[in-house]
């Protein structure tokens, strides 16, 4: 997402793509940029980002709930066991988007992601050993990738993992905190740099 800003109706200065629909400021206040260490929350946002692949992101915050009723809350223990039934029945789902390459794509990820917790002992651990140097991402970047999604996006893909391109990668990383990539000026900036200063990396 774009790190320009601009200012809100309540005076507050956000990152510019808040003022794209009304249900962004919200997601952006508490959410976007904060560090997480929960395994399916970090397994839910790779799957809809990858949902989100070709669409936009109003489009699947809308559908989230949704999304995590389908999927068993993005417990990938259970939804790596789904079978053929559970995606005809997604496929039936109005309530998500109805792509079975994106929806087998979510069940096999699962089966990928309890591997990684047998060799790492966490998705969260696994996830965050890609954090990049805070030193080379100082300030807010303007590009659709980065070196550093770019190396996990490929480790995924080696892993086994589906729509998982450095970009869905370099959106998952800003979302989940992995860097701080609210613009210099946004209202939020300072309070998810704290949060990231006091998070306890898993791992470490």
């Amino acid at each position: 997402m774009s790190q320009t800003s601009t200012s809100a109706a309540d005076g507050k200065t956000r990152c510019h793509w808040c003022s794209f629909a009304p249900e962004f400021p919200a997601y952006h206040d508490a959410e976007w940029g904060f560090p997480v260490a929960d395994d399916h929350r970090l397994f839910e946002k790779l799957s809809l980002e990858g949902f989100q692949s070709g669409l936009s992101w109003r489009t699947i915050l809308a559908k989230r709930e949704n999304f995590r009723r389908a999927f068993l809350g993005f417990d990938f223990d259970r939804v790596a066991r789904f079978t053929e039934k559970d995606v005809a029945r997604l496929l039936r789902d109005e309530g998500i988007v109805r792509h079975r390459g994106k929806i087998e794509a979510v069940i096999n990820n699962a089966r990928r992601a309890r591997e990684v917790v047998k060799q790492a002992g966490s998705l969260a651990a696994f996830i965050w050993s890609h954090e990049p140097d805070a030193k080379t991402l100082a300030r807010p970047q303007t590009a659709s990738t980065s070196a550093e999604s770019i190396a996990l996006s490929k480790e995924l893909k080696k892993r086994g993992w589906k729509f998982v391109g450095p970009t869905t990668v370099y959106a998952f990383m800003q979302a989940m905190g992995l860097i701080n990539d609210h613009a210099e000026d946004c209202c939020i900036r300072a309070k998810a740099d704290k949060a990231r200063k006091a998070f306890k990396r898993p791992g470490s």
